[in-house]
């Protein structure tokens, strides 16, 4: 399955979000900031990130954008993952770069579609 990389300052949130990953078959890794997410996306050039936005040192917009413009990662597709619920928000992230948004709380079943979503938009057209 896909490597995947889950950013987020909340130690139960991470652990839910990574709980739901790893139940999908994924590989994951962690990063509690917005600054480690960037230098460990770059490290494990992961196939997707799952990124908090309200965190210490960068947030998840800035993180996002910053990936979105350095070379070696600016192809990884960024789902934000948020209590930030407003339309200019959401509108705001995806200008950053990110795939998709998704709003906090939410199920297991909710993740686990918008990681399908953006994993089967990524895919190249079959031959």
């Amino acid at each position: 399955m896909a490597r995947i990389l889950i950013v987020d300052d909340s130690p139960s949130q991470l652990m839910g979000i990574l709980r739901i990953v790893e139940k999908l078959g994924h590989e994951t890794f962690t990063a509690t900031d917005g600054a480690s997410g960037v230098e460990a996306a770059k490290s494990v050039l992961p196939d997707l990130i799952l990124m908090d936005v309200v965190m210490p040192h960068l947030n998840g917009f800035q993180a996002t954008r910053t990936l979105k413009r350095e070379a070696t990662t600016q192809h990884i597709p960024v789902i934000l993952v948020t209590t930030k619920d407003q339309d200019t928000d959401r509108l705001w992230g995806m200008r950053q770069g990110a795939k998709a948004y998704i709003t906090k709380p939410f199920t297991e079943d909710d993740l686990s579609e918008v990681i399908a979503q953006v994993f089967s938009a990524e895919a190249p057209p079959a031959a």
